[in-house]
């Protein structure tokens, strides 16, 4: 069956799923592999469950004719949903990034969603099965979709945009993250700029950020089409206050944000060059901007029966670290507590990276410091107490509970934080 026939059985049947445990009636079934699961032995019970079809792609399986063979079920499902993205040819916004990239992606589609129908990435579902299950729910009827797109190794943000095929693309910045994979952090930018090669290559433009030099000069290098932001831009915005949600000055605005971190004035900056490139009032995007709330463990705060908790605990790399520690450092008026976990994938620089980190905690007056993971306990910092996981940490916490601190909670989503903010 080639991939035009696969096509038409999906119009016929336009719901995908890659879950046996999530089988809707008349949908699809791709049977995927993983380290420690196999789709393919799944097969014919999706079929039990209600599926109309499935995609097998080791053929001792191809034993019902509702379920067919194809040589890998991954590349198929890829490229169903590029087939699919090319006929309905709706205009696609691509965001990557190392830091910030869903955050950017929720705000941009809390702007655009004020005046167009658009699709954007649920979650954290960025990566080469999370894109194509996206782009396969694109209808007739939206008018934008947003694609977030991560990476971790060389060549992954190519991949996803030969799927994608945006007509825009933004890069968040670059950073120090998953090193171990990259080899360096000119192999983080090389990786990152695949967005912008793509887009050169097929006549896109791309959102760039003025004032980060690194993506600014390797947009003009590249001679790519770019509709620029932030510093020395048309539009840019500056901060009023953050103590602690983000409140910034744009275009004789004010807009309060339910943001944590100064950090976040990049995002919302790319955000608003978004709205105005698609024709969207300062109303429009001042009002998304004050009511998009952060519900997914980035830059969240919370408010407990003891603590204020800014819950930052989806990802950690030494780019977000420092400035999560910096812009918390410069909150007034509040005793202070931190609960960092370990940064994962950082390769040969993790030992120099979490000390640094160490070194400003030290130098800070960050009243209580808990360390949690491999990594931070291998640092120099006499005033941390340190913990070997998240389940040691909320024993501690359990006999010894913070009260009427400010707290941030932040470390790479594999440390478990999260576990920890209901006994704060």
């Amino acid at each position: 069956m080639d991939i035009n026939q696969i096509y038409n059985l999906f119009l016929l049947h336009p719901v995908i799923t890659t879950d046996s445990r999530n089988c809707p009636e008349g949908a699809i079934f791709f049977a995927l592999k993983g380290a420690n699961f196999n789709g393919n032995q799944f097969a014919k019970e999706t079929i039990q469950k209600g599926c109309a079809f499935a995609f097998v792609d080791e053929k001792e399986y191809a034993d019902d004719k509702q379920i067919f063979y194809v040589p890998d079920c991954l590349t198929t499902l890829q490229q169903l949903a590029e087939k699919h993205r090319m006929t309905l040819n709706t205009p696609i916004i691509g965001v990557t990034g190392t830091n910030g990239k869903t955050t950017t992606k929720e705000l941009i589609a809390s702007v655009l969603k004020q005046k167009y129908n658009i699709l954007y990435t649920q979650g954290n579902l960025n990566n080469h099965i999370g894109v194509p299950m996206t782009l396969l729910q694109l209808k007739k009827e939206h008018e934008i979709a947003i694609i977030e797109m991560g990476a971790n190794h060389p060549g992954e943000i190519k991949t996803l945009v030969n799927i994608a095929r945006p007509n825009y693309g933004i890069i968040t910045n670059v950073g120090k993250a998953h090193i171990e994979g990259f080899g360096s952090f000119e192999g983080v930018i090389n990786t990152k700029c695949e967005l912008y090669d793509f887009l050169k290559e097929n006549n896109g433009k791309a959102f760039v950020n003025q004032g980060n030099e690194i993506l600014f000069n390797k947009a003009r290098q590249k001679g790519i089409a770019t509709i620029p932001y932030g510093k020395g831009a048309n539009i840019d915005a500056e901060i009023l206050s953050s103590d602690p949600f983000l409140s910034i000055q744009w275009n004789g605005h004010q807009i309060k944000s339910q943001l944590i971190g100064r950090y976040n004035l990049e995002n919302i900056v790319a955000a608003i060059a978004i709205g105005k490139n698609f024709q969207l009032s300062d109303e429009q995007i001042v009002n998304a901007i004050e009511n998009y709330t952060p519900t997914n463990n980035r830059s969240q705060f919370k408010q407990t029966e003891r603590n204020e908790l800014i819950i930052d605990a989806y990802n950690a790399n030494p780019t977000s670290m420092n400035a999560s520690l910096d812009n918390f450092i410069l909150i007034n008026g509040k005793e202070k507590a931190v609960i960092l976990g370990d940064m994962k994938e950082l390769g040969t620089v993790s030992d120099s990276e979490h000390q640094k980190v160490a070194d400003k905690l030290s130098q800070s007056t960050i009243s209580e410091i808990l360390l949690i993971g491999p990594n931070f306990a291998k640092t120099n910092c006499p005033r941390a107490k340190k913990f070997n996981d998240v389940t040691a940490l909320n024993d501690y916490l359990s006999k010894n509970p913070i009260n009427g601190k400010l707290v941030l909670v932040k470390g790479s989503n594999s440390m478990k934080l999260i576990e920890c903010v209901g006994l704060l």
